[in-house]
């Protein structure tokens, strides 16, 4: 029989992605899908492929909930915070897949990121693990991309600066992106129909705008020519969450809670629509030849995709206009540092949608599949 897998928050960001994805792959042809929604019981469910539209069950109904054997949840953390508890409490013994950073610290959670941490991820399974939680977006990407340097274990520490895209913030931030961008086309559209117009006087009115903008909605800083160096709550430490996060589920995803792989920077949210960048620098534990360095990040896995350091393959190849959409995880601009030769030093993107959000969820589900 095929399991009976429950899919709640479908509809969003994450969600729709995931269900790109799952359908493109065959993924429900090899399970009993059960659409749920919280807002819309009742309403006719998606329609998939050789599959009849069935009506949308309701997504708070714990007897429904337990009847399924898999739960795929996008549906954020306090949707999860309320129901999770309270289904296993009730003797639910099926495997839970969660998108949000609600169980991802857990005890019995594992975060998964199965070319990275697959050997975890079955020995997890073999002992009984049921929670299955993604990852922080940026932390997955920055392991995906350097997977083969960890692998060998020689990486002392990493320092990471993101540029986060307007989606990683959802759907609010990415409508106030385009409108922003129409909005500064409008301020100065007369202007640049003159080809005598003064440089000085587009950028002004421009900046005007933005000031503007920035003044009459405190709560909404303006992304479009603009970038936002702070993502999330602010920790003890000078932290943000979102920095915070970079060690913690690093360490949790990599294995290593007893010697902790140190790793922080900043988090920084940039006007562009999709893929989460990283530059980083690296301290190695050892001298490594650049050829070696970058043959083993090369050869990580099938979605690495390595890019010369040259001005015309960076510019061309190593940007979101080329990732976005795609499973590939950019890597580039890679060279030692006048630092030292221990100081390794690239740029790193990828689809915070997929590799940093749906793709793990979906990928987790093919595993736990092959054991059933």
């Amino acid at each position: 029989m095929k399991p009976r897998t429950g899919l709640i928050g479908w509809r969003g960001m994450v969600g729709s992605v995931l269900m790109e994805r799952m359908a493109t792959e065959g993924d429900f042809t090899r399970i009993e899908p059960v659409f749920f929604s919280e807002s819309q019981p009742g309403e006719p469910g998606p329609c998939l492929d050789g599959l009849a539209a069935q009506p949308l069950e309701d997504a708070t109904n714990l007897h429904l909930l337990a009847a399924m054997d898999i739960i795929i949840c996008c549906q954020g953390s306090e949707f999860t915070r309320r129901i999770y508890p309270d289904l296993r409490a009730h003797g639910w013994q099926g495997h839970w897949i969660d998108a949000s950073s609600a169980l991802r610290m857990a005890e019995d959670s594992v975060i998964v990121l199965d070319p990275v941490n697959r050997a975890m991820i079955d020995r997890q399974l073999a002992a009984g693990t049921r929670t299955w939680s993604g990852g922080n977006c940026t932390v997955s990407l920055l392991l995906m991309a350097l997977a083969g340097l960890l692998r060998q274990d020689w990486v002392e520490w990493i320092s990471t600066m993101t540029y986060q895209a307007a989606s990683g913030a959802g759907a609010v931030q990415i409508r106030a992106l385009l409108q922003e961008m129409g909005h500064l086309h409008a301020c100065v559209a007369h202007q640049l129909t003159d080809p005598a117009a003064a440089l000085r006087d587009l950028e002004a009115s421009a900046s005007s705008w933005l000031a503007q903008r920035a003044a009459s909605s405190p709560a909404l800083v303006p992304l479009a020519a603009n970038l936002i160096p702070y993502i999330g709550t602010a920790r003890p430490t000078g932290q943000s969450d979102e920095e915070g996060k970079g060690q913690e589920e690093a360490c949790r995803i990599l294995g290593c809670p007893d010697a902790p792989l140190p790793v922080d920077g900043l988090c920084v949210r940039v006007g562009s629509l999709r893929c989460h960048a990283q530059a980083v620098t690296l301290r190695l534990k050892r001298e490594v030849p650049l050829a070696e360095l970058e043959a083993c990040l090369a050869q990580a896995h099938p979605w690495l995709h390595l890019v010369p350091n040259e001005p015309d393959a960076s510019r061309h190849q190593l940007t979101p206009a080329a990732v976005s959409g795609s499973l590939r995880i950019a890597v580039g601009r890679v060279r030692q540092m006048t630092l030292g030769p221990r100081y390794l030093t690239l740029f790193t993107l990828g689809d915070q949608l997929l590799w940093g959000a749906a793709e793990p969820l979906r990928r987790q589900l093919g595993i736990l599949l092959e054991r059933t």
